[in-house]
């Protein structure tokens, strides 16, 4: 009996153990659940405050977007960094486009691009213009495609003794980028004028395509923009403007098209592409801080409202070489009637907007300029440019009754003295592509005040 009672007290001991046991693995358990359970805890708290941050920062980046303007147009604005005043107050913008294959130019154009009005202008340049000094030594390197082996400003200097503009910028595309950004934006809709069937291996052209609207991949793009003639030797007809002449249609029209379909909403997805292309491939001597405006001001723009036309002339052959004769005065009409017409500035001193609304009959006149007299200052410092400037304003007719030298200053300044007509103080400014005007006290036979700066 004694050892019945022993064995249950034994028996009671270990099951008490047990018991304990159990309760003590059941605390740690408990333990190290709490111990995860305020981890996930925490964790969830610091995501909630990243996801916080983000949303305030897209509702500050979204307000700012819709403060720009709103749309693609708003949110270029605000990605590049500029805002709608600096846009609604940029001046016309000129530039020549320069279009390149193997270090050779196969497209020269000169681009206005007027943001106030939304409206665009392309001159095309016939790269077979001649610009040497004697015709009877005329060589292939006294045609215009051959100053960019120099240098661009070489071409920029060429164009301007052509057209007498005072273009300072230039861009330099490359054809691979033309290449790169079609196929970046899934291809271009553009209407071929003609069959065209072309081989050159020593340019690395293979063009084959047929006539009519479709679907152009990069490499169709780029022989089409560089399409002369067929192999057989036939080419685009005469109505539409065979060899060069009809080329430069097609590039005209092509770029139209180029601008409408890369502008579409749907391409802002692809920014990072067009980014790359533009930073590896194209080349400008603009800043950032003068492109960045202009972009945000792009997102307006309406392909309608884009004109084009080329420097008039005649093909010619010197010395068994090709070559097109820019018609000098027709030359300097075509640039007016372009240019000069509906050109808006804006005063960067006093923020005042000149737009110039001149007529036709007016603009490819020589007579009314004949009648403004001129005072022309140098305030370059640099006779070269102050004697460019000079006869640049008596090719246009104006007349140049005093010349001096004053202190150098960073703005061209267009003093209007004798109350000129704010169609002819744009005129001249469209022609310097510069200049500040302020109105001035009446000086003896002398109707405008013209100091020419260090940005001339």
């Amino acid at each position: 009996m004694k050892k019945d009672n022993e064995s249950k007290e034994k028996t009671k001991k270990r099951e008490q153990k047990h018991s304990n046991d159990i309760n003590k693995n059941t605390k740690k358990v408990k333990g190290t659940k709490g111990k995860k359970g305020k981890k996930k805890h925490t964790a969830r708290k610091v995501l909630l405050v990243i996801l916080l941050i983000i949303v305030i920062l897209a509702g500050i980046f979204a307000s700012v977007v819709a403060k720009n303007g709103g749309g693609l147009r708003g949110l270029v604005t605000t990605v590049v960094g500029s805002n709608p005043e600096k846009v609604k107050n940029l001046g016309d913008l000129y530039v020549l486009c320069i279009g390149k294959s193997q270090n050779m130019t196969d497209t020269i154009m000169v681009v206005k691009y007027s943001p106030k009005n939304q409206k665009a202008t392309l001159l095309s340049v016939p790269r077979d213009s001649f610009v040497g000094k004697n015709k009877n030594t005329a060589t292939a390197f006294d045609k215009i495609n051959a100053k960019y082996q120099i240098s661009p400003q070489s071409t920029i200097n060429a164009v301007n003794d052509l057209t007498g503009l005072n273009l300072k910028y230039y861009v330099t595309v490359d054809t691979k980028a033309l290449r790169d950004l079609v196929d970046a934006i899934g291809g271009v809709y553009f209407d071929v004028p003609i069959n065209m069937d072309y081989d050159d291996v020593t340019q690395d052209l293979a063009i084959h395509l047929k006539k009519g609207y479709q679907l152009l991949n990069g490499e169709q793009a780029e022989g089409v923009v560089r399409f002369r003639h067929n192999n057989n030797g036939t080419s685009y007809s005469t109505d539409y403007g065979d060899n060069d002449l009809g080329r430069m249609k097609t590039q005209r029209n092509f770029i139209s098209a180029v601008i409408n379909q890369t502008m579409k909403p749907s391409n802002i997805t692809k920014i990072n592409a067009l980014t790359k292309i533009a930073t590896e491939e194209v080349e400008t001597n603009m800043s950032w801080d003068l492109i960045k405006d202009y972009i945000a001001a792009l997102m307006n723009f309406n392909t309608e409202n884009l004109q084009a036309d080329a420097l008039p002339g005649t093909p010619q052959y010197m010395n068994g070489l090709s070559f097109f004769l820019v018609d000098s005065v027709g030359a300097k009409q075509k640039v007016k009637e372009l240019f000069m017409l509906d050109s808006t500035y804006v005063d960067t001193e006093s923020g005042n907007t000149t737009t110039s609304k001149t007529t036709k009959t007016s603009s490819v006149s020589k007579n009314s300029n004949s009648k403004i007299n001129l005072q022309v200052l140098n305030g370059t410092g640099n006779t070269t440019k102050f004697n460019n400037a000079i006869t640049q304003l008596k090719n246009q007719g104006y007349k140049v009754t005093k010349k001096g030298t004053t202190n150098v200053t960073d703005k061209t300044l267009i003093i209007n003295r004798n109350n000129v007509s704010s169609d002819s103080i744009s005129e001249i400014k469209t022609l310097l592509c510069t200049g500040v005007d302020k109105t001035g006290e009446n000086n003896a036979g002398c109707d405008i005040t013209i100091i020419i700066g260090m940005d001339y």
